[in-house]
C-alpha cells in the first residue's frame, strides 16, 4: 500500500470521528447544519467540537476553545466548509487563522451562498493548507437533508405511520399497533428532528405529549406545530400543560380570541394560516412559514389522512413504515393499503430494513 493510500485513510479517520460529532447534535441545531470538528497534533487527537443547540457556537469555536494547548503543526477535520460571513457569531474561517491552524481538511463545501467556495481563499492567504478533496461520501448523506434546506423553498421531511400486517392503522382493542421497540424509535426520531408537525384530529384523539421519553434525551424534545384550522384542540391537552416545557406553535384559520388570550399566557404561539378553495390548509404553504420560523427538519407524526395528503403532494422526502407482526382484521380500521399500493409503489428508494424484535421498520426515500 502507497504513502499516499495510508495518508488517505488517516485523513479519513479522522473525518469519520468528527462526522460522529456531528450526528450527536443532528436536529438540534435550528437553521444552522450540525457541523462536527476534530484537532490533531503530530497525529494525535487533541479536541473536538460540535455546533451547539440552537446552531451556535459552530463546531470549530468549539474545539478549539476547549484545547489548552497551542495549535503549532495542527491539522483540523471538520465535515462542512467553515463559515466566511459574520452572521450573529464573527466567521470560523477568522478564528482559524488567529489560531495559526496549519492545515483545515473539510468534507463538502457548504451551500450557503455566505460561504461557498470562499474559505480557501482566505486560508490560502494565510498560508494555511486546505484539503476539500477528501472523499467522504457518508458525510454527504448526513447533509442531505441541509443541502435540500439550502437549495429549497421548504424544510426536510420526514414522517412515520404505523400499520398492523393487513395495513390497518387503528385498533379497536389497544391503543398501540406496534411494540414498545417500535415506539422507542419514533422517540429517536423525534430527536433528529427539531419540530413535530400534526394535526388537530391528533391531538384530540389521543392527546399525546408528543416528547422524547428517551432517558438521556429528554432535552432534545422538538417544537410541536399542530394544524388547527377551525381552533378546535381542547385547553386542557397535553401540549398546552404549563408542565410541558416544549415549545408549542399553532396554525390557524378561525379565530378564536378567548382562546387566544387563555394560551398566550402559557406562551403558546399562534399563526393565521390562509386556505384553499377546499378549506384547507395548502401544506406548501404551512411547510414555508415553518421554514421562516426557523425550523429546517420537520417530523410529520399524524394519523393516516395527514399523511396521505403529504404523500400526494410529494413532500415528504424520507417515509418511516412501522409494521406490526400482527393482522387486526375486523379489530382494525383506516386501512392504507390502497394509497400505500400507488403511492410507494416504483416511487420510492428502499434506504433499509429494520426488524424490531416482531415488528418491522422499512425506510422509504421519497425524493
Amino acid at each position: 500500500m502507497s504513502t499516499k493510500t495510508n495518508n488517505n485513510q488517516h485523513h479519513k479517520y479522522f473525518m469519520s470521528l468528527a462526522l460522529l460529532q456531528a450526528k450527536r447534535m443532528i436536529g438540534n441545531t435550528s437553521d444552522n447544519p450540525s457541523v462536527g470538528c476534530v484537532i490533531t497534533q503530530n497525529g494525535n487527537l487533541i479536541a473536538s467540537g460540535v455546533t451547539n443547540f440552537c446552531g451556535r457556537p459552530h463546531a470549530e469555536h468549539q474545539a478549539i476553545k476547549s484545547c489548552k494547548k497551542n495549535f503549532g503543526n495542527t491539522n483540523l477535520y471538520v465535515t462542512l466548509e467553515p463559515c466566511s460571513n459574520f452572521g450573529k457569531t464573527p466567521p470560523c474561517v477568522n478564528l482559524i487563522i488567529k489560531n495559526k491552524i496549519k492545515k483545515v481538511f473539510f468534507a463538502i463545501k457548504d451551500p450557503d451562498i455566505r460561504s461557498y467556495n470562499k474559505s480557501s481563499v482566505s486560508f490560502k492567504k494565510a498560508n494555511i493548507k486546505v484539503d476539500d478533496q477528501l472523499k467522504y461520501p457518508e458525510v454527504k448523506k448526513f447533509y442531505r437533508s441541509y443541502i435540500s434546506y439550502k437549495d429549497k423553498k421548504l424544510p426536510f421531511v420526514t414522517s412515520k405511520i404505523a400499520i398492523s400486517k393487513d395495513f390497518k392503522t387503528i385498533s379497536n382493542k389497544s391503543r398501540f399497533i406496534t411494540n414498545f421497540y417500535s415506539r422507542s424509535r419514533v422517540h429517536l426520531l423525534r430527536s433528529l428532528n427539531d419540530c413535530i408537525l400534526t394535526s388537530s384530529e391528533t391531538i384530540i384523539k389521543d392527546n399525546p405529549l408528543l416528547n422524547c421519553r428517551i432517558n438521556g434525551l429528554e432535552n432534545r424534545s422538538p417544537a410541536i406545530i399542530v394544524l388547527d384550522r377551525n381552533n378546535r384542540i381542547p385547553i386542557k391537552s397535553k401540549i398546552f400543560d404549563e408542565k410541558n416545557t416544549v415549545k408549542t406553535i399553532v396554525f390557524y384559520n378561525r379565530e378564536n380570541p378567548k382562546k387566544f388570550k387563555i394560551l398566550k399566557n402559557k406562551k403558546i404561539k399562534f399563526y393565521k394560516i390562509s386556505i384553499d378553495n377546499k378549506k384547507k390548509f395548502d401544506l406548501k404553504k404551512v411547510l414555508i412559514k415553518i421554514k421562516e420560523l426557523g425550523y429546517s427538519r420537520v417530523f410529520v407524526e399524524s394519523g393516516a389522512k395527514l399523511t396521505e395528503n403529504f404523500l400526494k403532494k410529494k413532500l415528504i422526502n424520507d417515509f418511516y413504515v412501522f409494521i406490526s407482526k400482527y393482522s387486526l382484521k375486523n379489530n382494525g380500521s383506516g386501512s392504507v393499503k390502497n394509497f400505500f399500493n400507488f403511492f410507494l409503489k416504483n416511487r420510492t428508494k428502499n434506504l433499509e430494513k429494520i426488524y424490531l424484535f416482531g415488528d418491522k421498520l422499512i425506510t422509504y426515500r421519497i425524493k
